[in-house]
């Protein structure tokens, strides 16, 4: 189904699928001996979703070597690069005074949990209610306590949230990490430039911002969703992502964010896998995240 200005979804639907996506992948990169991520909360929850295609995945029911887009090394590599990265900015951004974050459409994150945060941090996460609702209460139930000062605030990034943050005990006047993963393609174009105006008004100096950066405004055109939603219905996923993502030119992320007061960082995709220590898988399907950078940047 397409998407609406006032559609809404929970963790087994629509957008909220794409998060269960990610924590399987973040489950099955935790997996193991040689795990290259270490999140124990990931497998939890997604077995409370309970979408089986994601659970036979974790069981290793399902043998994917033969699909370049989806087979276990190329999913868990390409999750351990994502992850590593917005762990090493909070920790960094952290570890410079930061006391806030914020996680925007946190999904099934599990950072508030996982990471090892500075005494006094509080971390903010938003997303639709029943989305908060639901991490909450499973991990509450498998007897997970956050390791930070957690406070979550259910809305949808299409309203009014910096008023629901700032109700939640947020201080713009205190530097802040923020973090916009996986997130943008949801956006219609104009919600994008909305969220990046709205950041740097709710950031002291000193704050910081990671996201993703696509050099290309159309990359995630029709035709480039079709063929990954191909690739997830051989899994038993019936996930449209042509419906999920907004079409339309977009504003560039490094040129609105530089122009907007941050400065900006980049790290090419590529980069980021050599360092880690793989080697960035090949194919049509891929091609486009190769183009694609991580973005930290800070406010002056």
């Amino acid at each position: 189904m397409a998407r609406t200005h006032d559609d809404t979804w929970d963790l087994a639907s629509s957008v909220g699928a794409t998060a269960t996506m990610v924590a399987t992948s973040r489950a099955l990169a935790s997996q193991g001996p040689d795990a290259l991520l270490d999140d124990p909360f990931a497998d939890p929850l997604v077995r409370a979703v309970g979408l089986t295609p994601f659970i036979r995945l974790l069981d290793g029911e399902v043998d994917l070597d033969d699909d370049a887009w989806l087979n276990r090394k190329t999913r868990t590599e390409q999750m351990a690069v994502r992850t590593r990265f917005f762990d090493d900015f909070f920790t960094s951004a952290t570890g410079c005074g930061a006391r806030q974050a914020v996680i925007l459409a946190s999904g099934l994150d599990t950072r508030a949990y996982r990471l090892r945060w500075p005494a006094g941090t509080v971390v903010y996460e938003i997303d639709q209610p029943q989305v908060i609702d639901f991490k909450s209460s499973t991990l509450a139930d498998v007897g997970a306590t956050p390791s930070a000062q957690r406070r979550t605030i259910g809305i949808d990034l299409r309203d009014d949230w910096p008023a629901a943050l700032k109700e939640g005990g947020f201080d713009p006047d205190q530097p802040t990490a923020w973090s916009a993963e996986g997130l943008l393609p949801y956006l219609p174009p104009e919600a994008q430039d909305r969220l990046f105006d709205n950041i740097t008004a709710l950031s002291a100096p000193g704050s910081g911002l990671a996201t993703e950066h696509f050099p290309e405004p159309d990359a995630f055109s029709g035709d480039h969703a079709q063929r990954i939603s191909e690739r997830w219905r051989r899994l038993g996923v019936d996930v449209d992502m042509a419906d999920l993502f907004y079409q339309g030119e977009r504003s560039i992320v490094v040129d609105y964010l530089s122009d907007h007061g941050w400065q900006v960082s980049l790290y090419p995709i590529r980069e980021l896998y050599d360092s880690n220590g793989f080697e960035f898988p090949e194919g049509d399907l891929v091609a486009v995240f190769g183009k694609m950078s991580y973005v930290s940047a800070t406010l002056g």
